[in-house]
């Protein structure tokens, strides 16, 4: 996962927005984590749980959120003006604010199918991300 992430935060670009998705320890934050040191995050990056969004700095800025809690009734749609500001959105939980998200991103399903094992599938909705996808991750 580390590996993946860092592929893809060495190609990321302003305003990218990466939606994760998979149960509580496929690998959502170990997938950020590699996006972070991609991008040359050198904080110790973790789970936002309680924050829900945590910001670092790199190439990029890196904003992570991790959304559990969150649902149309609780009243965070502010969270959607960090997909504008100019640095790479990673999402954990992101199909709980999918009311939130914009038409064009990049979604990561992680899905744990051993101990040590994931299968990872990814889904690039427009020419945009198919595009950083084969650039990325070929």
């Amino acid at each position: 996962m580390i590996s993946l992430g860092e592929k893809i935060g060495r190609a990321a670009f302003p305003d990218m927005l990466i939606a994760l998705s998979g149960d509580l320890g496929a690998g959502k934050t170990t997938l950020a984590k590699g996006i972070g040191a991609g991008l040359g995050v050198t904080d110790i990056i973790n789970s936002p749980t309680f924050t829900i969004l945590k910001i670092y700095q790199g190439r990029l800025p890196l904003y992570h959120f991790d959304v559990y809690r969150l649902d149309e009734a609780s009243g965070d749609d502010y969270l959607e003006e960090y997909f504008y500001a100019g640095g790479v959105s990673v999402i954990e939980w992101a199909d709980n604010i999918d009311y939130l998200l914009p038409d064009d991103f990049l979604r990561i399903d992680i899905a744990i199918t051993g101990v040590t094992s994931r299968q990872v599938t990814i889904v690039a909705g427009s020419s945009l991300y198919k595009n950083f996808v084969e650039r990325a991750l070929s």
